[in-house]
Order: C-alpha cells, then structure tokens, then sequence
C-alpha cells in the first residue's frame, strides 16, 4: 500500500456535515457498501441466517471492510452496517472522506474503526458528525498504539476483544435486544470455529517453521501460529517504512531463499511496486512455497471467516500440516 497522508476535511464534507444536522437531502454511494443484515451473507454461504429483530434496527457505520462483516454479523438484523471503504484499490492512509460519508457517519449510533493510524480520517469525521455515538476502535481494545503494526484483523485475540467491544455496546444502545445481541455474539463465534481451529492445528505442527514476507500484514497471525520470522531485518524495516529495501537488504532476502533457509514465503499481491513480484519468483525459482495474504477482503469472498479460513488452509498445505 502507498505512503499516509494528512488528513484532510474538504470544504464539501464539511458543508455536508451541516446539511446533515439540518436534513438536507444526500445520496449516497461510491466506495461504500451498505448491509442491511448478516441474511444476505448467510444467502452467500456465510453463516446460518440470523433470527428477526425484535425492535428497530441500529445504524452503524464501519470505516473499512476488514472489520465489516465481523459487525453485520454481530448485529444481525437488528443492525444497518454502511462500510466506508471497500476497494482494495484505495490505500486507507490516503482516503479523504466525501460529503456522502459525512452523512452516513452522522446518522450512525455506533462507529467502528481500526485505529492505529491505519484509518484517521475516521474516528477524526466520527468526533465531528457524530460526537455522541460511541467509536469502537480496534487499537483502543488491544491497546496498540499508533505507529505499531495497524493490521490487528490478523490477530485473532484483536478479533476477539472487537466482537465483544461491539456486542457490549449494541447492547448498551438498545438493552431492550441484549438477549438477541448476545445471541449473535455466541453464533459468531460459532463461525469461527473453524478458523481457530485452523490456527490451533498449524499451531500444534508448525510451530518453529520460518517464513518471510513482502510486507508486514501477516505479523500477528504468524506470531499467533508459532511461525519465526526468517525476513531480513533491513528488509522488514524497509517495508514498515514504506520504503524500498537497499539493494544488500533485497540480496539478503533472495539468497535466503536460494539458500532454503526460509520454509514458506507470505506474499501480498496489493502492494505495490515490483520488488514484491521480483521475491515471489525468486521463490518460485527456489520451489520454496508461496502463500497469497491480502490486507483488504478479496472480491471473492464474503466473509471475514471465509477470507481467514482460505489463507490459512493454504498455509497449513504449505507448511505440510495434515488437515
């Protein structure tokens, strides 16, 4: 993904933001992605439909779609979940919001965001359009600061602390629907067993195996699964930079490859330039295994534990795990 910038409130989004308050007509579209509830998921091969809701329905706003399912399908259909940022083609760092995520914002009674300086603009729009809805931050939870590894959906205690932060504060909007928002806080772990189980069984035969990686994104997860980090020190804080590895740092990286001293390569197709694609060759070359992992959902999925479950099947392959 590309260098953050600054953000920036645009003279529109914060004429949008009046129009809000007075009710000004706004449609809306674009990036987002709104879900009326997890039903249609469910229709897509996702988790068993949820129950109807028993009151109204909850608006909320998600500022990328990391995070996105994992909250449709904690609020089932007692949640309107609009998703600000969908295309993996937009870079979250960069995102400058538009008069129409000013809008959805300020109807939100609960917002979600990542944190961790992954997404700015959000929880800075959040404070102004809507200052009364509690923000749940993915950071906040875990307590990762800024400027740390913000990619916290690949660390599966991350996903545990924000489904909880969401279902107790569903709960708190509307205690009326506490037993139905509790409910689907026990089916959405229910989804999940399949993925913890994945990251128990690569556990309990991989742990100790190496790996190396493009970009950072996988950190979490590998720690998680018991992985060691083989990627050359210079090269790794090249990537958390942003910026190109030395040419002795990109040499040490193919030569460990060459060298077989890496066991699987963690390869991540969305970033760009073209070192990425110059090491996955090599590896290739190398016939060390290469495992695809991307930071946003891919078009071909539908859920968070689909997305999860996939990348982690063929990492246990890989790795030569029996599954």
């Amino acid at each position: 993904m590309t260098c953050c910038r600054r953000f920036r409130l645009t003279a529109a989004v914060v004429v949008a933001l009046i129009c809000g308050l007075v009710a000004c007509g706004s449609e809306r579209g674009g990036q987002s992605r709104s879900t009326a509830s997890a039903g249609a998921v469910a229709a897509a091969g996702g988790s068993a439909a949820p129950p109807p809701c028993p009151g109204a329905p909850v608006d909320v706003a998600v500022s990328v779609d990391q995070w996105a399912d994992i909250v449709s399908q904690l609020g089932g259909a007692c949640a309107q979940v609009k998703t600000v940022l969908v295309s993996s083609s937009v870079d979250p760092h960069d995102y400058e919001p538009s008069p129409r995520d000013a809008a959805s914002f300020s109807g939100a009674r609960l917002i979600v965001v990542n944190g961790a300086d992954y997404d700015p603009w959000a929880s800075k729009l959040a404070a102004i359009s809507a200052p009364v809805a509690p923000v749940v931050s993915a950071a906040e939870v875990t307590r990762t600061a800024d400027g740390a590894n913000p990619h916290l959906w690949y660390s599966p205690s991350a996903v545990t602390a924000v489904a909880d932060a969401v279902s107790a504060e569903l709960s708190k909007i509307d205690p009326r629907m506490q037993a139905y928002f509790t409910g689907r806080r026990s089916a959405f772990s229910t989804t999940l067993q399949p993925y913890t189980r994945l990251i128990d069984t690569i556990k309990v035969h991989a742990a100790g195996k190496s790996y190396a990686a493009t970009e950072g994104i996988f950190t979490y997860m590998a720690d998680a699964l018991g992985l060691v980090n083989k990627t050359p020190q210079g090269y790794q804080q090249a990537a958390a930079s942003e910026s190109d590895p030395s040419p002795a740092d990109l040499q040490a990286f193919l030569d460990a490859l060459a060298g077989h001293r890496i066991d699987v390569l963690i390869y991540n197709p969305q970033t760009e330039g073209s070192i990425p694609d110059q090491i996955r060759v090599a590896a290739e070359r190398a016939n060390v295994p290469v495992v695809t992992v991307t930071e946003t959902v891919p078009q071909d999925q539908t859920t968070f534990a689909g997305w999860q479950d996939t990348q982690l099947t063929k990492l246990a392959k890989a790795l030569g795990v029996p599954l």
